[in-house]
């Protein structure tokens, strides 16, 4: 993007090319879960006779199926690369450190730095796994995401402490190899995160029917690493009074607790930046704000080291948006408009507020809320493909037809949310979009089912153009 805008952009890299999603997140994950995909589908005797189909038993290679996994990382990685190389961007390796306004060094472990000075300094230096105090890691049996997309071993019994999008996605992995899971979540639902009804669906369909239970209001105060014939050891205490609330013994433990912004070391405190729970603050077009609330010239920060929201393609666009403010050209972006999605089976997709969101802020400006939902069992395409399970919910405006949000829960759920996400960025209106026409049979209907049931109550088309005849 800066070098379609002419601009000379160099990029500083202190590990491999493509960060966190290319080679330790998004990518590998997906293919772990391609993978699941199929060994589900293989293993569903019932599934499979319903379409006419005799498969025998299904099995699996743990190596080919961990190589699947590091093949598509490094050809993502090598692609990347290469593209950067061929558009005429330098790319610089060792760990990069703000000098001062415009000024940064870089160099790496045991070598002479360099000095480089450039017009404007983006700051994308992405998150960790973020462990809790207590847990000891090693790599082997008590592990982070990082740890277990290399897939080094599939244990028998793994507990997963957290139940967001990381932890079920695993959670489907690892099932869907034989494993059997438990949970161990601090809240007192699983999946805090999700809508709540959605959640509730979700629960019945991707949890309850698998080997998978589950520790809610707990957290894991202390566990310790498999050692000397030992399993690994969990001790649990209550999330609210902080009391024992006994103790597992897995094969296997892995903390997804969510993830912590990779910012130390950045030298902010040349430039009198004070970083608040580890992100670096900015205002809406990512300038980044130093300890006096004054803005840092020349100076942004992109991604999950700002924290406004830790998904691999908010930092894409926030990166689109800072490039245009560079160019000369105000680009706000709008966070509410950006999709997220976990990519199990069934897969769940969201954008904008959760139900329970949409009715504070409702309540706190004085407008009503509408819900309305449509069900894949009613959809053609699912049905021919014997997925008829999954919902899709619209949160809107009942006064002005304002998409305030859209929840999916079914078959390719992360494909279908982005109708709904580009709707919430241009700020097309149900009124309007319940005329937008979708292919049939396609699961798009799904959508277009949901649209055309919000009842809006002033259902006058705000932005209908004219129509073209041919």
């Amino acid at each position: 993007m800066p070098v379609e805008k002419g601009l000379k952009t160099a990029i500083i890299e202190g590990d491999v090319v493509g960060g966190t999603c290319v080679n330790r997140g998004c990518v590998p994950s997906k293919a772990l879960l391609a993978v699941s995909g199929r060994m589900r589908e293989l293993q569903n005797e019932h599934h499979m006779r319903a379409f006419g189909l005799q498969v025998s038993a299904a099995g699996y290679d743990r190596q080919g199926v961990a190589d699947h996994a590091n093949n598509l990382a490094s050809k993502i990685r090598s692609n990347l690369t290469n593209s950067m190389k061929a558009l005429g961007v330098d790319i610089l390796t060792g760990v990069g450190t703000i000098l001062g306004p415009q000024e940064v060094k870089y160099g790496k472990v045991g070598s002479s730095d360099n000095v480089i000075t450039a017009k404007d300094i983006i700051i994308a230096t992405g998150s960790v796994p973020f462990v809790p105090k207590g847990i000891e890691v090693d790599g082997k049996t008590v592990i982070t995401s990082d740890h277990a997309l290399k897939l080094e071993f599939i244990p028998d019994w793994i507990a997963i402490v957290g139940s967001g999008y990381i932890g079920l996605e695993f959670s489907d992995v690892y099932t869907a190899l034989g494993s059997e899971v438990t949970f161990i979540e601090a809240l007192d639902q699983l999946m805090p995160g999700f809508d709540p009804e959605i959640a509730k669906l979700a629960q019945r369909v991707l949890i309850n029917p698998r080997k998978i239970d589950f520790h809610t209001g707990v957290f894991a105060s202390k566990i310790i690493p498999a050692k000397d014939g030992k399993p690994v050891t969990i001790f649990l205490i209550d999330a609210k009074t902080m009391e024992p609330k006994g103790t597992l013994e897995v094969d296997a433990a892995l903390i997804a607790t969510g993830r912590a912004p990779f910012t130390t070391g950045l030298g902010l405190e040349n430039i009198n930046v004070e970083t608040q729970h580890g992100f670096v603050p900015v205002d809406e077009h990512m300038r980044v704000i130093d300890a006096d609330g004054n803005l840092v010239p020349h100076l942004y920060c992109i991604g999950d080291a700002n924290g406004k929201l830790m998904l691999a393609h908010t930092a894409s666009a926030q990166g689109i948006s800072v490039v245009e403010k560079v160019c000369g050209k105000d680009h706000v972006l709008n966070h509410l408009s950006i999709p997220a999605a976990c990519f199990t089976h069934p897969e769940i997709s969201m954008v904008g507020f959760t139900e329970p969101q949409a009715r504070e802020k409702a309540e706190m400006e004085g407008f009503e809320v509408s819900v309305a939902k449509t069900s894949f069992k009613a959809n053609t395409k699912a049905l021919a493909e014997n997925e008829g399970e999954g919902l899709a919910k619209l949160i809107y405006r009942p006064d002005n037809g304002e998409i305030l949000g859209v929840h999916i829960f079914g078959l390719h759920a992360a494909d279908l949310i982005h109708e709904a996400s580009t709707a919430i960025a241009l700020g097309t209106r149900v009124q309007d979009i319940k005329f937008a026409v979708h292919a049939h049979p396609t699961l798009s209907e799904v959508l277009d089912e949901l649209f055309k049931s919000a009842k809006v109550k002033d259902d006058i088309s705000s932005s209908v153009g004219e129509p073209v005849a041919f």
